[in-house]
């Protein structure tokens, strides 16, 4: 982590990997602040998921840049964003704004999420546009600081292997 003490993490996967849960878990773990990606989406973007149609790079870039700001803002005290982080350059967009940021993938199959996703309520992203998400997702490559954890556990192990990862770096 060099000389760098605050911990910056963005809890990345496609929706319904449980982003939210280990993200607020580990920023209490952590002691610090916790900020929810979807949050950050303009109305239009909810709108066009409510409805049924995925985003496109276009509508992702707004979003983008407040969770960039976001993080630029926490640099040196820290924070936990949950952002879905699907593709490389949108990864490369938020460690541009904070060099330091850890990604923290949340990785589970598409059967096991697909499960998750229907017996939720009260989320904008329906079902059926978890096919897309994954068609987006661009494994981390071996240059990006991160780590990929598996999401078959329940949600406190999870946490804890996401606590785990994030401090042995």
């Amino acid at each position: 982590m060099s000389h760098h003490t605050a911990r910056l993490v963005v809890v990345m996967g496609v929706s319904g990997s449980g982003k939210t849960t280990v993200g607020r878990s580990l920023a209490q773990r952590l002691g610090v602040p916790y900020a929810e990606g979807d949050d950050f989406h303009p109305a239009s973007n909810v709108a066009k998921m409510r409805a049924g149609h995925p985003l496109d790079d276009e509508d992702r870039r707004p979003w983008l840049d407040e969770i960039a700001g976001w993080l630029t803002g926490h640099a040196d005290s820290g924070g936990v964003v949950a952002c879905s982080a699907l593709k490389r350059r949108y990864r490369d967009r938020l460690a541009s704004a904070a060099p330091h940021v850890f990604f923290l993938h949340l990785d589970g199959s598409p059967e096991l999420i697909a499960a998750r996703i229907t017996a939720r309520r009260g989320h904008f992203m329906p079902p059926e546009l978890l096919r897309t998400q994954f068609a987006d997702l661009e494994p981390m490559g071996e240059d990006e600081a991160g780590a990929a954890i598996p999401i078959d556990g329940t949600p406190e192990q999870t946490a804890a292997l996401a606590h785990a990862a994030v401090t042995s770096r």
